[in-house]
């Protein structure tokens, strides 16, 4: 293990390991059910976007994991539906092919949860969850990456729930107002040159592409201290940025002409002001608040305009977790402990991100905000596998991923739970992804006269 990681976590965040792992598949459970229960059958079996699948179908499929993972692998069980198993496989059947296939009806897929995680809380009781046993098992593992599926799952569905036409069926208070210094914070934070320790051997439930901890030295940059808001993308808008073909990459311009992008999605012009779309109801686009919706490309065409680059993934968790009192990375922007809702806008608590600056209490070391929720970030890097990465437990979670065709995206959206996020946690996407709850802040690099 790299001296400078994260102290180990095994002991501190065992506790009652056995109510951890109950708690968190029951709390991600009642989300499922939560987004599912809201909208009737039909709607439930419909395919609202090409790009997403039916909600039933993730509904079963929520239900087939942890079967094949708990019941399965971990309880060395029968199987309860071997036949659901080639349905569910998210390899075999691209989302646009999915409402073709004979998925089991609401009712049943909900039996069939009911069913499975009946099964799986027989399995944790007798589970031997010890640090040295087996790697499935270990720390409990595997419940940890079944509710951390679960709950990403949740948040396809909430990002369905988005693209859907049709009433509100979702509700949830709007976030707190900016805190009193937002207004006066400073557009930017200093990252001092020197090293640091990049992702973790000591997370126990840390996912594969996460590990192992490794060092990384990077010169000194500059990040925004918050994501960009909607009032400065939209200056990008009102300056031609979707029209000048300076800002935009060969690759980003293709594709500007060809999906016709012209703002961010679901935003919509209404004489001199922006309209939005979030979740069933139409209002004007709050200027304060992080963008959101917006793809790499657009993000990257932003960040040029503004005589600046995104971030890369190092930068970002640099940014993120490094104490330079100590020079050991930190779980979190604030330390180790847990999030509380003090610290970050995450779990669906709001439906929408809280305003620019929020959260001081979640501020890293940097002095930069909002790193953790609120919006997925795009980075400027490629998802590629850190030096002495090892697939586990398949493959198909991370490494067929690596390469030039992802982007990597960094710290949670309001719509991530705390179970899947944390400052290690890595996501990737294609650079045309909009649907998703992305964001972005910039950076630049830093002057010898600036760091002097």
């Amino acid at each position: 293990m790299n001296q400078h990681d994260t102290p180990d976590l095994r002991d501190d965040l065992r506790g009652d390991l056995r109510a951890r792992i109950a708690a968190a598949l029951e709390t991600a459970r009642r989300r499922t059910l939560a987004l599912t229960d809201c909208l009737d059958e039909d709607g439930l079996k419909a395919q609202h976007s090409p790009l997403m699948s039916p909600l039933v179908w993730d509904l079963a499929h929520i239900g087939n994991q942890e079967e094949l993972w708990l019941v399965r692998d971990a309880g060395g069980r029968a199987a309860i539906r071997p036949d659901l198993d080639p349905l569910y496989d998210a390899f075999q059947h691209p989302r646009a092919d999915r409402p073709a296939l004979p998925l089991l009806a609401p009712e049943p897929a909900r039996a069939y949860l009911r069913q499975v995680r009946e099964q799986a809380l027989e399995v944790l009781d007798g589970a031997a969850l010890d640090p040295d046993g087996p790697p499935l098992l270990a720390d409990g593992f595997v419940f940890g990456m079944i509710a951390q599926h679960e709950q990403q799952h949740d948040e396809t569905l909430l990002a369905t729930h988005q693209l859907r036409q049709g009433p509100a069926v979702l509700h949830a208070p709007a976030p707190p107002p900016a805190p009193a210094d937002a207004a006066v914070l400073p557009a930017e934070v200093l990252v001092p040159a020197g090293p640091f320790t990049m992702g973790t051997s000591t997370e126990p439930w840390a996912l594969d592409n996460e590990r192992p901890a490794h060092t990384v030295e990077l010169p000194a940059y500059w990040l925004d201290t918050a994501p960009v808001t909607n009032a400065a993308y939209q200056e990008f808008i009102a300056d031609g940025g979707y029209t000048d073909p300076r800002w935009w990459t060969p690759a980003g311009l293709r594709h500007r002409e060809q999906a016709g992008l012209t703002a961010p999605l679901f935003w919509q012009r209404d004489g001199d002001r922006w309209l939005r779309r979030r979740f069933g109801r139409t209002e004007p686009v709050p200027g304060d608040e992080p963008v959101v919706h917006v793809c790499w490309y657009e993000a990257d065409a932003y960040a040029r305009w503004a005589g600046r680059r995104l971030p890369t993934e190092a930068e970002w968790e640099k940014a993120a977790r490094l104490d330079p009192a100590t020079g050991r990375s930190r779980r979190y922007p604030w330390g180790d402990d847990d999030p509380t809702a003090d610290h970050a806008n995450l779990g669906q608590r709001h439906l929408q991100p809280a305003p620019a600056g929020s959260y001081p209490r979640g501020s890293a070391p940097s002095g930069a905000r909002q790193l953790i929720g609120d919006v997925w970030e795009w980075t400027g890097s490629d998802f590629e596998p850190y030096p002495g990465f090892t697939a586990f437990p398949y493959k198909e979670y991370s490494e067929v991923f690596f390469g030039p065709d992802y982007k990597v995206l960094r710290g949670g959206s309001f719509a991530v739970d705390p179970v899947a996020c944390r400052g290690t946690f890595r996501n990737w996407d294609y650079p045309i992804r909009r649907q998703i709850f992305s964001g972005f802040r910039t950076a630049r690099d830093a002057t010898h006269a600036e760091t002097r």
